[in-house]
């Protein structure tokens, strides 16, 4: 394939805070796109209508153009192969889906939620790896029509063979062999006629002339459902090349609920973008010690796409932070550096909202410092006695509401004063806590002081991603003076 055909893409879904790990799938594919002279896209893949918002999609349009990425096409510069939201396609995604079925390669299922929930259930308690069980595969066309015709809610599900495995190549681990038994028959059209990932995936990868798709690890399980869907449509598959997941020193997963992960939390704490795609860089490629700071250009003229790790991507913070300061030392002007640090401060309105907040509570301007400095610090260094000074809250309840709270403001759609006002207010009642009980512990973990600028509008102007690093902060600094307090009592 000319090089000049390769075609790149980056798919996020706009259902939360753009994570790192989208920052690391795009830096790849851009870094393939500029290697070889061809052109990368971005798709917004939103059929998750109740969790996509057009919020979220700005937040990752935004994320990644901070992080110095740009494409040829997309939702907000069109291209000859739009639209480039899937939302917008959704006529386009039944005729494939017909196709399949009228060659017998797909089928409706009639199945509820409700009986599929049993299934999946029952097949857990035998010890066996939840998948359909294929109860309506077996329908006859007349009974189909008939429940069909009488408005009975159902999806489109695809046939997958019974016997033998399926064998490809992949960009990255090289020969890889999944038996068909360890294949689910996927959902390929839901009942509201939106199609699934995995159909629109395919469609429009080949409808937008993508010549090679590489995503993360996770995905490689679904590479044989993929493969099936372009012989049954009669397409070519295109290059499949699956990245290993990025993961934490221990090597689990990264995660929000350990780490901090939107690309939003690394911009709020004053990492340059440049410093973060030269740390993600250097995942893809080989060089040698003392040669880490590169730049993009550098980057892509030392990237090798066929000499790739299959090792975890350890997401090390110390060699983050340690690039960073090499970026701000070495690679920024003075001037630069005093332009950065005035946009850094005033992003998001940040410093002209906390000014305006801390107008009515000074005497004096030298006291804004003390009162306003939370809003632009990175780890507060709070420790349990921090907390072990709040009145009528003792520090097993300051744990327990610390624990409590995380979970339910992630649920916030609106991440703005007013609803985290209701939420907060709404998990006191729901919890049979008292507000000011409640919100005491929130002060600290969010300002480090009892006195600070109004909690809810300093969580709005900090952001979700920062005030949810900062309560888990809060919560270990919590948990190790009453583990401590526990021992000593115990002896």
């Amino acid at each position: 394939m000319a090089n000049t055909a390769t075609r790149v893409r980056i798919a996020p879904s706009p259902t939360g805070e753009p994570h790192v790990g989208t920052a690391y799938i795009a830096l790849f594919n851009y870094l393939f796109a500029k290697k070889h002279g061809g052109e990368f896209i971005l798709r917004i893949e939103d059929t998750d209508a109740a969790r996509s918002t057009p919020e979220f999609e700005q937040k990752v349009l935004d994320a990644l153009k901070w992080c110095g990425l740009s494409w040829s096409e997309g939702p907000d510069v069109g291209g000859p192969y739009g639209p480039y939201r899937q939302s917008e396609r959704k006529d386009t995604y039944l005729p494939y889906v017909e196709k399949i079925v009228e060659n017998g390669h797909g089928f409706r299922c009639f199945c509820t939620p409700e009986r599929l929930g049993e299934m999946r259930a029952e097949q857990r308690a035998a010890g066996k790896p939840p998948k359909y069980d294929g109860r309506c595969l077996t329908l006859k066309a007349e009974e189909v029509t008939a429940r069909m015709a009488a408005g009975e809610p159902s999806v489109v599900r695809m046939k997958i063979p019974t016997e033998g495995s399926c064998k490809f190549v992949d960009g990255v681990y090289g020969e890889v062999e999944i038996p068909w038994e360890a294949v689910d028959m996927q959902v390929l059209l839901k009942a509201d006629g939106m199609p699934t990932y995995h159909m629109a995936n395919v469609v429009d990868d080949h409808l937008m002339k993508i010549t090679h798709v590489a995503r993360g690890e996770e995905w490689l399980s679904s590479v044989p459902k993929h493969i099936l869907l372009y012989q049954y449509l009669g397409l070519e598959p295109p290059v499949f090349m699956h990245l290993s997941l990025m993961r934490n020193a221990d090597k689990s997963k990264l995660s929000k609920r350990k780490n901090p992960t939107s690309i939003s939390y690394y911009d709020a704490l004053g990492y340059l973008p440049e410093a973060l795609m030269n740390f993600l860089g250097l995942f893809f490629i080989q060089i040698g010690e003392g040669e880490e700071l590169l730049t993009m250009d550098q980057l892509i003229a030392n990237f090798d796409p066929e000499n790739l790790s299959k090792a975890g991507a350890i997401f090390d913070l110390q060699k983050l932070d340690w690039l960073n300061g090499r970026w701000l030392r070495e690679s920024v002007s003075e001037e630069d550096f005093v332009s950065r640090v005035l946009a850094w401060a005033q992003e998001n309105d940040r410093f002209r909202e906390g000014m305006k907040l801390a107008q009515s509570r000074i005497t004096k301007l030298s006291d804004l410092p003390d009162l306003t400095g939370f809003l632009l610090k990175g780890d507060l260094g709070l420790v349990a006695d921090d907390f072990s000074r709040i009145k009528k809250v003792p520090l097993e309840e300051v744990l327990r509401i610390l624990q409590i709270v995380q979970p339910d403001l992630e649920k916030i759609f609106e991440w703005n004063a007013e609803s985290i006002e209701v939420e907060l207010r709404a998990i006191s009642e729901r919890n049979d806590i008292k507000l000011r009980n409640l919100l005491a512990p929130m002060f600290i973990a969010v300002s480090g002081s009892s006195r600070s600028l109004p909690l809810f509008d300093s969580m709005a102007i900090l952001g979700r991603s920062v005030v949810r690093q900062r309560l888990k902060q809060a919560e270990t600094a919590v948990k190790v003076g009453v583990d401590a307090a526990q021992a000593k009592n115990g002896q």
